[in-house]
């Protein structure tokens, strides 16, 4: 053996480091979390609204419920689905009868006319199906 070098002995040339590097994982996290943000208010669906205000009970959650909308132009919406007003009647009762809904919600813009409310209000009460009218809590000045 030559001086100034020392033999090494097999497994202790080395110390072992039980490290784990997280920076990729943490790197994900963030980029769902960022996607998670911006898709969530989008995933929302049903058809964007400005309902009226006025001073209302929040609604209680129904399990098997079906929303109508009437937009600011006045189209009527049966759930998403754009529904011609003359032919209204027709799809709410088909709509009706297969999917037996224990609550109708009326959604209507604060702009819309009173002749599609009439209309979308006649039929759902003919219907025989409770409904209710939404609207947001009147917010305090």
């Amino acid at each position: 053996m030559r001086a100034g070098r020392r033999k090494r002995r097999k497994g202790h040339d080395l110390e072992v480091r039980a490290d784990v590097n997280v920076t990729s994982l943490v790197d994900v996290a963030f980029t769902l979390l960022v996607i998670f943000l911006i898709t969530a208010p989008i995933m929302q669906g049903g058809i964007e609204v400005d309902v009226p205000q006025g001073d209302v009970n929040p609604l209680s959650a129904v399990e098997s419920s079906l929303i109508v909308t009437l937009d600011s132009s006045g189209r009527i919406f049966l759930g998403e689905t754009p529904v011609e007003r003359d032919r209204f009647a027709a799809a709410f009762s088909q709509m009706v009868g297969a999917t037996q809904p224990e609550m109708v919600y009326i959604k209507g813009d604060s702009m819309v006319t009173l002749g599609p409310w009439v209309d979308v209000l006649s039929i759902v009460a003919a219907s025989g199906v409770r409904f209710a009218i939404v609207a947001e809590q009147r917010r305090v000045r």
